[in-house]
Protein backbone atom coordinates (compact mmCIF):
# COMPACT_ATOMS: atom_id res chain seq x y z
CA UNK A 1 0.00 0.00 0.00
CA UNK A 2 1.19 3.11 -0.56
CA UNK A 3 0.80 6.53 1.12
CA UNK A 4 -0.65 8.38 -1.92
CA UNK A 5 -3.49 5.52 -1.59
CA UNK A 6 -4.26 6.39 2.09
CA UNK A 7 -3.75 9.99 2.24
CA UNK A 8 -4.85 11.35 -1.57
CA UNK A 9 -1.10 13.51 -1.59
CA UNK A 10 1.68 12.52 -3.90
CA UNK A 11 4.35 14.26 -1.66
CA UNK A 12 6.76 12.25 -0.01
CA UNK A 13 8.89 13.35 2.77
CA UNK A 14 12.61 12.65 3.64
CA UNK A 15 12.69 14.12 7.17
CA UNK A 16 12.45 17.53 9.17
CA UNK A 17 14.41 20.17 7.31
CA UNK A 18 15.79 22.07 10.27
CA UNK A 19 17.04 20.66 13.66
CA UNK A 20 15.55 22.30 17.16
CA UNK A 21 17.75 20.82 19.63
CA UNK A 22 16.83 22.38 22.71
CA UNK A 23 13.40 23.35 21.88
CA UNK A 24 11.70 21.27 24.98
CA UNK A 25 13.39 23.20 27.49
CA UNK A 26 12.41 26.58 25.79
CA UNK A 27 8.92 27.77 26.81
CA UNK A 28 9.02 30.82 24.51
CA UNK A 29 9.75 30.69 20.48
CA UNK A 30 11.45 27.44 20.41
CA UNK A 31 8.92 25.26 21.68
CA UNK A 32 6.48 26.83 19.27
CA UNK A 33 8.54 25.58 16.70
CA UNK A 34 9.49 22.42 17.56
CA UNK A 35 5.51 22.01 17.75
CA UNK A 36 5.01 23.80 14.33
CA UNK A 37 7.69 21.41 12.92
CA UNK A 38 6.44 18.20 14.34
CA UNK A 39 3.01 19.32 13.02
CA UNK A 40 4.30 19.56 9.21
CA UNK A 41 6.19 16.21 10.23
CA UNK A 42 3.15 14.40 11.61
CA UNK A 43 1.00 15.46 8.78
CA UNK A 44 3.32 14.03 5.79
CA UNK A 45 4.11 11.20 7.54
CA UNK A 46 1.52 9.28 9.55
CA UNK A 47 -0.63 8.43 6.56
CA UNK A 48 2.57 6.33 4.75
CA UNK A 49 3.47 5.30 8.62
CA UNK A 50 -0.08 3.36 8.26
CA UNK A 51 0.52 2.27 4.81
CA UNK A 52 3.62 0.70 5.93
CA UNK A 53 2.39 -0.99 8.74
CA UNK A 54 -0.43 -2.51 6.71
CA UNK A 55 2.08 -3.74 4.03
CA UNK A 56 3.59 -5.43 7.00
CA UNK A 57 0.85 -7.02 7.92
CA UNK A 58 -0.86 -5.11 10.56
CA UNK A 59 -4.63 -5.37 9.79
CA UNK A 60 -6.36 -2.04 8.80
CA UNK A 61 -7.85 -1.28 12.19
CA UNK A 62 -4.47 -2.08 14.28
CA UNK A 63 -2.22 0.09 12.21
CA UNK A 64 -3.82 3.55 12.54
CA UNK A 65 -3.80 2.85 16.59
CA UNK A 66 0.23 1.73 15.98
CA UNK A 67 1.38 4.92 14.12
CA UNK A 68 -0.73 6.96 16.27
CA UNK A 69 1.03 5.58 19.45
CA UNK A 70 4.41 6.09 17.76
CA UNK A 71 3.87 9.47 16.95
CA UNK A 72 2.60 10.34 20.57
CA UNK A 73 6.16 8.41 21.51
CA UNK A 74 8.11 10.91 18.79
CA UNK A 75 6.85 14.00 20.54
CA UNK A 76 7.56 13.54 23.44
CA UNK A 77 11.11 12.62 21.92
CA UNK A 78 11.18 15.16 19.19
CA UNK A 79 14.36 17.22 20.09
CA UNK A 80 16.36 13.94 20.38
CA UNK A 81 15.30 12.82 17.33
CA UNK A 82 17.63 12.93 14.41
CA UNK A 83 16.06 10.62 11.72
CA UNK A 84 12.44 11.24 12.66
CA UNK A 85 10.79 9.33 9.61
CA UNK A 86 13.38 6.60 10.55
CA UNK A 87 12.89 6.53 14.00
CA UNK A 88 9.00 6.61 13.51
CA UNK A 89 9.15 3.70 11.10
CA UNK A 90 11.79 1.96 13.59
CA UNK A 91 9.30 2.18 16.63
CA UNK A 92 6.46 1.33 14.90
CA UNK A 93 7.94 -2.12 13.13
CA UNK A 94 8.69 -3.13 16.65
CA UNK A 95 5.49 -2.02 18.09
CA UNK A 96 3.46 -4.11 15.40
CA UNK A 97 5.84 -7.05 15.45
CA UNK A 98 5.36 -6.96 19.88
CA UNK A 99 1.42 -6.89 19.32
CA UNK A 100 1.66 -9.83 16.99
CA UNK A 101 3.61 -11.77 19.68
CA UNK A 102 1.15 -10.81 22.31
CA UNK A 103 -1.95 -11.32 20.95
CA UNK A 104 -2.72 -14.57 19.04
CA UNK A 105 -4.98 -14.26 15.64
CA UNK A 106 -8.65 -13.83 16.39
CA UNK A 107 -10.77 -16.29 14.71
CA UNK A 108 -13.41 -13.98 13.46
CA UNK A 109 -11.87 -10.97 11.33
CA UNK A 110 -12.82 -7.45 13.50
CA UNK A 111 -14.58 -5.64 11.03
CA UNK A 112 -12.54 -2.34 10.83
CA UNK A 113 -14.34 0.73 12.11
CA UNK A 114 -13.41 4.20 10.37
CA UNK A 115 -10.82 6.60 12.04
CA UNK A 116 -9.88 10.05 11.00
CA UNK A 117 -6.36 7.80 9.55
CA UNK A 118 -8.38 5.14 7.89
CA UNK A 119 -11.86 6.93 6.91
CA UNK A 120 -12.83 4.29 4.53
CA UNK A 121 -11.96 0.58 5.51
CA UNK A 122 -13.56 -0.68 2.84
CA UNK A 123 -11.16 0.92 0.90
CA UNK A 124 -9.09 -1.19 1.59
CA UNK A 125 -10.54 -4.00 -0.44
CA UNK A 126 -10.97 -2.01 -3.06
CA UNK A 127 -7.04 -1.19 -3.13
CA UNK A 128 -6.14 -4.66 -2.52
CA UNK A 129 -8.55 -5.28 -5.42
CA UNK A 130 -6.70 -3.00 -7.68
CA UNK A 131 -3.30 -3.82 -6.50
CA UNK A 132 -2.95 -7.06 -5.80
CA UNK A 133 -0.08 -5.74 -3.31
CA UNK A 134 -1.45 -7.01 -0.08
CA UNK A 135 -2.37 -10.77 -0.94
CA UNK A 136 1.37 -10.93 -2.14
CA UNK A 137 2.86 -9.13 1.05
CA UNK A 138 0.61 -11.37 3.03
CA UNK A 139 1.68 -14.64 1.20
CA UNK A 140 5.48 -14.04 1.95
CA UNK A 141 7.56 -15.18 4.89
CA UNK A 142 7.63 -12.32 7.61
CA UNK A 143 11.20 -10.79 7.26
CA UNK A 144 10.16 -11.05 3.33
CA UNK A 145 7.65 -8.88 3.84
CA UNK A 146 9.10 -6.79 6.18
CA UNK A 147 11.79 -6.04 3.87
CA UNK A 148 9.59 -5.49 0.83
CA UNK A 149 7.49 -2.85 3.21
CA UNK A 150 10.83 -0.88 3.79
CA UNK A 151 11.53 -0.68 0.57
CA UNK A 152 8.19 0.04 -0.67
CA UNK A 153 8.13 3.25 1.91
CA UNK A 154 11.32 4.25 0.04
CA UNK A 155 14.18 2.93 2.21
CA UNK A 156 17.10 1.50 0.20
CA UNK A 157 18.33 -2.21 1.14
CA UNK A 158 21.70 -0.57 3.50
CA UNK A 159 19.12 1.91 5.26
CA UNK A 160 16.63 -1.22 5.90
CA UNK A 161 19.92 -3.29 7.34
CA UNK A 162 20.98 -0.17 9.40
CA UNK A 163 17.35 -0.07 10.66
CA UNK A 164 16.69 -3.66 11.01
CA UNK A 165 20.40 -4.44 12.66
CA UNK A 166 21.20 -7.09 9.90
CA UNK A 167 24.00 -7.42 7.15
CA UNK A 168 22.61 -5.29 3.34
CA UNK A 169 23.32 -8.68 1.68
CA UNK A 170 20.52 -10.64 3.92
CA UNK A 171 18.21 -7.44 3.03
CA UNK A 172 19.11 -7.84 -0.41
CA UNK A 173 18.88 -11.36 -0.40
CA UNK A 174 15.14 -11.41 1.29
CA UNK A 175 14.50 -8.71 -0.93
CA UNK A 176 15.29 -10.85 -4.18
CA UNK A 177 13.49 -13.61 -2.70
CA UNK A 178 10.29 -11.58 -2.33
CA UNK A 179 10.46 -10.13 -5.29
CA UNK A 180 10.47 -13.80 -7.29
CA UNK A 181 7.99 -15.10 -4.65
CA UNK A 182 5.84 -12.09 -5.77
CA UNK A 183 6.24 -12.83 -9.74
CA UNK A 184 5.38 -16.40 -8.90
CA UNK A 185 2.48 -15.48 -6.66
CA UNK A 186 1.19 -12.86 -9.62
CA UNK A 187 1.75 -15.71 -12.12
CA UNK A 188 -0.18 -17.80 -10.26
CA UNK A 189 -2.82 -15.83 -9.80
CA UNK A 190 -3.25 -15.08 -13.64
CA UNK A 191 -2.71 -18.46 -14.62
CA UNK A 192 -6.33 -19.08 -12.50
CA UNK A 193 -8.33 -16.38 -14.25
Amino acid sequence: MSDRDLSGSTGRSVDRPTAHSGASTDHGGGRVRADEEFSAFYRRTIHPLVAFLINQGARPHVAPDIAQDTMAKAYRRWADLREPRAWVHTVAARALSRAAAAVAEDLVEQIPEPTALLPCPDAIAEWESRYDMLPVLRSLPSRQREVLAWTLAGYRPSDIADHLGVPSETVRANLAKARRAAAAYLEAREAQQ
